[in-house]
This record gives C-alpha cells, sequence and structure tokens, in this order.
C-alpha cells in the first residue's frame, strides 16, 4: 500500500481491531474486572465515519456512549510480531471514537453474546485525519480529551494504558495477521456518557489533533 493510501486508512483498510478496558478507571467506572490480557472486538470498515458526517445512533440503542482513543494506523503486514519489533509495523495513528450501545452491550453481556450490535454499527468509529508516528515520538505520552455539547466529558493519558502500543500490536498479531491499513483501537480512558440526537461531541489529543461530529438517528427500516 502506498503512503497515500495509508493516509486514507479508513478507505483501504480491511480491518478494525477494538481493546476494550485498558484502562483501569474506565473498567472500574463500569464494575468490569481489569483484565489480565488484551480484551479484542471487531469492528468492520463500515464503521467509518468522518468529519463532517454524522455519527449515527442506531435505532435499536437508546443508550450510546462515547469512547475517546487513540489509534493506531498498522503500515506493515506481520504476524506473531515480536514486542521489540512492533513499532516498526506501526505507520501513524489517528484520533478515534469507540461508539458503543452500551444498553445493547449489557444485554450481549448478560447472554453471553458477542459485542457485536454494541460496537460494530455503522459511524460507530468516528476517526481523524492520519497522524504520520514522526509527530508522535512517544505514543505512551498523549493527553486525550473529548466535550459534549463544550462540557467535559473525559480527560486522560496514554500513560494509564494497562497495555501500551508495542504490546498491543505484538499481542493482537499471535492471533491475528495485522495487516497495511488496519487500524487498532487502543481503549479509552474513564468518563464514558450517553449521547443524544443533535449533540455535538469534540474530541482531541492535546497540542495534535482536534475532531467535531455531531450526532443524529439512523431511520430504522420499514
Amino acid at each position: 500500500m502506498s503512503a497515500g493510501n495509508i493516509g486514507r486508512f479508513w478507505e483501504w483498510g480491511r480491518k478494525i481491531i477494538g481493546v476494550g478496558r485498558n484502562y483501569a478507571e474506565h473498567a472500574q467506572e463500569l464494575d468490569n474486572a481489569i483484565p489480565a490480557e488484551p480484551l479484542l472486538f471487531l469492528k468492520p470498515p463500515s464503521a467509518y465515519v468522518r468529519e463532517g458526517s454524522p455519527v449515527l445512533l442506531p435505532h435499536y440503542s437508546r443508550e450510546v456512549h462515547h469512547e475517546v482513543e487513540l489509534g493506531v494506523v498498522i503500515g506493515k503486514r506481520g504476524a506473531a510480531i515480536p514486542r521489540s519489533a512492533a513499532m516498526e509495523h506501526v505507520a501513524g495513528y489517528a484520533l478515534c471514537l469507540d461508539m458503543t450501545a452500551r444498553d445493547a452491550q449489557q444485554r450481549c453481556k448478560s447472554q453471553g453474546l458477542p459485542w457485536t450490535l454494541a460496537k460494530a454499527f455503522d459511524t460507530s468509529c468516528p476517526v481523524s485525519d492520519f497522524i504520520p508516528k514522526e509527530r508522535v515520538p512517544e505514543p505512551g505520552r498523549l493527553a486525550l480529551w473529548l466535550e459534549v455539547n463544550g462540557q467535559l466529558r473525559q480527560s486522560g493519558c496514554t500513560s494509564q494504558m494497562i497495555f501500551p502500543v508495542p504490546h498491543l500490536v505484538s499481542y493482537i498479531s499471535d492471533f491475528i495477521t495485522l495487516e497495511e491499513g488496519d487500524l487498532i483501537l487502543t481503549g479509552t480512558p474513564k468518563g464514558v456518557s450517553a449521547v443524544r440526537e443533535s449533540d455535538e461531541l469534540r474530541a482531541g489529543i492535546e497540542g495534535i489533533v482536534t475532531v467535531t461530529f455531531k450526532v443524529d438517528r439512523k431511520p430504522r427500516s420499514t
């Protein structure tokens, strides 16, 4: 994949791999155990949405939460990647939101079902422009924040991750081959909360990028 295509990973990437509960305080705010190893889930490419288009709440959920995250864009294919070589496979980053239908997630968890309806709906992965790796020399020291209608809801630092970026790249590649353009969502700090139609979400990586998304509701098929 060319450098230009990597820069438009949302058009060419084949999969989005999410990491759950990677910040201890976020796990605790939802009464979840702190994981001993990364908890993984998938989103399809149809989850991507870009600034200028709305986040669409699915018709089956009345409690969709925002989760601001650092996204890692893979630039070189690899499987069973040693942790010492993990950063060689990273092309860059993006600011991402992992929109989560929390009520659907709770139903899935209670029934022992996968989280697909909670995590994989259309527009559930808003993303910023691509950020080249050279602009982020220390991915483990980035301040993330998110506001809803001008009110700060989330504020945290990637130094709080339980499993840092090299660990995640290596761990995931033991199970799933990472390909050029793939996106890893690295987890969210505490402060998640529900969003409503007409809300405005504004999020950023301090000193690097900000994004703004409006919230709407996806109509139900008839």
